[in-house]
């Protein structure tokens, strides 16, 4: 069985990367001229594929593809891409040392050559050269606009959204990431070869990124044209979070405004859905596969990542494995492998990167964000039945199937304290395959991002113009959803909702962009990451520009970051 599973997941990747290059890869590598005047059918390029609607709507979904790796890994490897804007911060450390975790509990490693540095810096400019060539040749006179929902306006001017959105999504990244960087609007040809590319300033970026934002909006709907694709709430969120950038607050708190004020939009309030006659608590129900889709009642869902197990093209996505603990080899009253690897305790993980102690001690007694519905902090023994047929739990000296089962976060992950598998772990990811429970990959829809991150930004606004009164109003809805007691104008500062925001977005958010965003992450960094906070240097606010974009550009020198 698990010879035949591993097979088919073989065989969906393969049928994966053949979708994503018949899709993608051409989009950046086709050439202006067809020399031989021939369109062999079999052969898919920019000329041919760039002729209709429907070619352009494959185009979008390879784009969107190529996005999704974010929770997927690397394509040619199953390392998660957004564990370097998670690990490493104030409410995430390295727990086993692997992928970029070995930057972040040793951050001289942030340099020029270190591969999860630059392959990102790449694969996040193979996106906005795909978006590129989607924008340019809507433009193309003869391009037949027939077949979509619109008219032939409306068509062009929707997919040239996505693909705007999707390239200002790749620059929001990249500057965040590594500061000043060429700012590129051209399609990438085949026949032509740039060696003197200019850093473009962070400001000049982020003013096109809010450029591209401001067009899509106008045109891409409150709800998803398909599942996977992005809400223009989403897209006022992204302009809220810019103009913060962009010193704008008062601007910010336009656009967070017109999201939450979109009646479509609400926080989840109330048990829902496929566990709703089960116990648990509302803030977890939209985070259960069956749950997290607009479709599937999830009204504060802004933008979802779709991934299917046995569907060309579907994938899968990592973030579980990454983050779950290796619960089954931990020790619990003394004994080692008492606990079962489960669907109900989230299958296998590995826990490259794990919680701060600070994470998890971040809440007040009675948060549902801090229940055990939310992160896992003890188990149930089990016999085999109530495992389904994994196997009984071992029990330790003393219990009884039924007990209870601690983990241990007394003392925080440190250097010499790592490869913890009895620590606590985020929920919100916890899924596994039933037939396989050891799957590299989970194969849920996964919120990507969603309206409560939008009031956190209303809040933040509303704070850089000396509205206390109304930040706490702001993040008092946040905190009585789940439970939290109501704070007061006097409780605010940016450290506060800093602090909301991990309670709140913990394991969603892209920590280190928020951090960098209020100029606090070299700060909290140190004082609550203790695997490898204390290595984190002035430098490491950014990333190192890949030594191999510095060697090809041979015509222009270009400067790294300072520092690398």
């Amino acid at each position: 069985m698990i010879d035949n599973h591993k097979n088919m997941n073989i065989m969906k990747k393969i049928l994966n990367y053949m979708a994503v290059m018949l899709t993608v890869v051409f989009l950046y590598t086709g050439c202006s001229e067809n020399y031989l005047k021939e369109e062999p059918p079999q052969i898919i390029t920019t000329v041919t594929l760039y002729t209709t609607y429907n070619g352009f709507q494959s185009g979008i979904n390879g784009l969107y593809s190529l996005v999704r790796q974010d929770y997927e890994g690397r394509s040619s490897s199953n390392y998660l891409r957004m564990e370097m804007w998670m690990d490493g911060n104030d409410n995430m450390t390295s727990n086993h040392r692997d992928g970029f975790a070995r930057v972040a509990e040793s951050w001289p490693n942030n340099n020029s050559t270190y591969i999860e540095i630059y392959d990102n810096f790449h694969w996040l400019y193979r996106i906005i050269n795909s978006a590129n060539t989607i924008i340019i040749h809507a433009e193309d006179e003869e391009v037949d606009w027939s077949g979509g929902n619109g008219s032939r306006d409306e068509n062009k001017n929707m997919v040239i959204a996505h693909a705007k959105v999707l390239r200002a999504w790749a620059y929001r990244y990249l500057t965040y990431g590594w500061g000043d960087v060429p700012l590129n609007l051209n399609e990438a040809l085949g026949s032509e070869v740039k060696t003197d590319w200019v850093r473009t300033p962070v400001r000049e970026v982020r003013d096109q990124i809010i450029e591209d934002l401001l067009f899509a909006e106008q045109y891409i709907g409150v709800e998803p044209e398909f599942q996977g694709r992005i809400t223009k709430g989403a897209i006022q969120t992204y302009l809220a979070e810019m103009h913060l950038l962009q010193d704008n607050p008062a601007e910010a708190l336009v656009w967070a405004d017109k999201c939450i004020n979109t009646s479509a939009y609400k926080l989840i309030t109330a048990r829902y859905g496929v566990r709703s006659s089960q116990p648990g608590v509302p803030f977890m129900d939209m985070f259960y596969d069956g749950n997290s889709n607009r479709s599937e009642g999830n009204t504060e869902a802004l933008w979802v990542f779709p991934f299917e197990f046995e569907i060309t093209g579907g994938s899968g996505a990592i973030l579980r494995r990454w983050h779950v603990t290796r619960y089954e080899t931990a020790r619990f009253a003394g004994k080692a492998n008492v606990l079962k690897k489960t669907v109900e305790r989230g299958g296998r993980g590995l826990a490259r990167m794990s919680l701060t102690k600070w994470a998890i001690d971040n809440y007040e007694e009675g948060d549902d964000r801090a229940s055990n519905y939310a992160i896992r902090k003890f188990f149930i023994l089990k016999t085999d039945e109530e495992n389904g047929g994994a196997g009984a739990d071992v029990l330790p000296t003393g219990y009884a199937y039924g007990d209870t089962v601690w983990m241990d976060w007394a003392q925080d992950i440190s250097f010499n304290s790592r490869n913890r598998t009895n620590w606590p772990y985020s929920r919100k990811w916890d899924y596994a395959y039933s037939s396989f429970v050891d799957d590299v990959f989970q194969y849920n829809d996964l919120i990507y991002l969603r309206l409560a991150e939008t009031y956190l930004l209303k809040a933040e606004a509303q704070l850089a113009l000396d509205d206390r009164i109304g930040a706490a109003v702001t993040l008092n809805i946040i905190r009585v959803r789940s439970n939290a007691s109501p704070i007061t104008e006097a409780d605010v500062d940016i450290d506060f909702i800093l602090d909301e925001r991990s309670r709140e977005l913990l394991c969603e958010e892209q920590r280190r962009c928020t951090l960098l965003r209020t100029g606090k992450w070299l700060e909290r960094v140190r004082a609550y990451n203790h695997n490898g906070g204390e290595t984190a240097r002035d430098i490491d606010t950014l990333f190192a520009i890949p030594q191999d974009v510095i060697d090809a550009n041979l015509t222009l020198k270009m400067e790294n970051n300072p520092g690398f």
